[in-house]
């Protein structure tokens, strides 16, 4: 796929990226806790399926809608952008984020039918409190840092790597599991199993993934400053030298560390 894809076609694709990723989350989470009583195994399972499944997914449709995955990476991708033009619009934005909500919720009740559990069900698994919410913000941020640091330091071909792997990392390290991507959280609200999160927990997640998001874009400016600009030959080279990320509105990247703004995942 080409980087000229249109707004309607890369929007479909994060809602099927988006709600593929979370059939992924939900669905290994059923069978982990179908298959074994140990909480330590049927973590571990769930953070397998969801590293493989995330850089595949990222892999795939990276070259299509930059394969966000996650408002939070939309949004401050378009942030990011907003002053250079080279990162997603503001129509971008709108027709991502819903469809990445939208994709969630599908992505849970999929998961849901395909273990024959209640589709859409809401969650009984009450997640409030404090230090979850400051794991939250902890993995969000260290997601925005690592995908626009990426872009910066000129290593987009690797994000499929990273980003899953960082990912699976952070299930391990927070307290939360990291959930780290607002449209998720709002999915696997959706599922009373194992990966659910009761609708009451879900606005200070999400609170905690913003302030997260913001703070990882501080530590981008910490450590790489402003992307600096780019002639036209370093574009057209940005260009032949790194597909794995596709930037927004048929624009070609400024230069090889911008192009990543537009990957990511999270799930």
């Amino acid at each position: 796929m080409s980087a000229s894809a249109p707004l309607l076609r890369r929007a479909a694709v994060e809602g099927l990226g988006t709600a593929a990723l979370v059939t992924v989350v939900v669905g290994s989470g059923i069978q982990a806790s179908e298959l074994t009583r140990d909480a330590g195994t049927q973590l571990l399972a769930n953070s397998l399926a969801t590293v493989f499944g995330l850089g595949v997914l990222i892999a795939l449709l990276g070259p299509v809608s930059g394969a966000h995955f996650n408002p939070a990476v939309t949004l401050a991708a378009w942030f990011t952008g907003r002053r250079t033009g080279d990162g997603p619009g503001l129509r971008d934005v709108a027709a991502y984020l819903p469809a990445q909500v939208a994709g969630a919720i599908g992505g849970a009740v999929l998961a849901d039918a395909m273990f024959g559990k209640p589709p859409a069900a809401f969650s009984t698994h009450d997640r409030w409190a404090g230090h979850l919410w400051l794991a939250e913000a902890v993995a969000t941020a260290g997601l925005v840092w690592l995908v626009l640091g990426l872009a910066r330091a000129g290593r987009a071909h690797l994000a499929p790597l990273l980003v899953a792997s960082y990912i699976g990392a952070a299930y391990w390290f927070t307290s939360s599991t990291s959930f780290a991507n607002p449209a998720v959280t709002i999915g696997r609200a959706f599922t009373d199993t194992f990966a659910g999160i009761a609708p009451a927990s879900v606005p200070p997640f999400l609170a905690a993934q913003l302030a997260g998001a913001a703070a990882g874009l501080c530590l981008v400016g910490v450590c790489f400053g402003r992307p600096a600009a780019a002639d036209a030959a370093d574009a057209a080279d940005a260009a032949d030298a790194d597909q794995a990320v596709v930037p927004h509105g048929g624009q070609q990247p400024a230069a090889p560390a911008r192009s990543a703004e537009e990957s990511a995942l999270t799930r």
